[in-house]
């Protein structure tokens, strides 16, 4: 429980650092279309550490059987946001173009969290 709220915290204050830097150092360097790419990571990144750590709540109100399943969305939202937000953030800073296939495998892991998050939740 602790861990994933720790987790969260820690990429949601990751996110407001990003989006800072983008807004503020960013903004005279990269062209408008990367620099909505970018806060299009930064928004998606921060959405999702919000889910993390409201898996942690979660943890402590649910029974042991939902905890794995709950468990596996959180590391669906983590990979969501290494691979959507991150190859977003390095295709935007001049990464290597081979990043980019990997932003949509980034959404699928997103769209997987949030359902199996749905299907989590026990029929109380």
């Amino acid at each position: 429980m602790r861990v994933w709220i720790m987790v969260g915290s820690i990429l949601g204050c990751l996110s407001v650092i990003l989006g800072a830097f983008g807004a503020h150092s960013l903004k005279n360097i990269l062209t408008e279309a990367q620099l909505g790419g970018f806060k299009t990571a930064v928004q998606y990144q921060f959405m999702h550490s919000i889910a993390l750590i409201l898996i942690g709540v979660l943890l402590g109100q649910t029974d042991e059987a939902a905890h794995k399943r709950i468990k596996r969305a959180g590391k669906f939202f983590v990979a969501g946001i290494v691979l959507f937000s991150g190859s977003i953030y390095t295709l935007t800073l001049g990464g290597p173009r081979f990043m980019g296939p990997i932003t949509p495998l980034g959404g699928l892991c997103f769209m997987t969290g949030w359902i199996i998050l749905a299907i989590s939740i026990p029929k109380k």
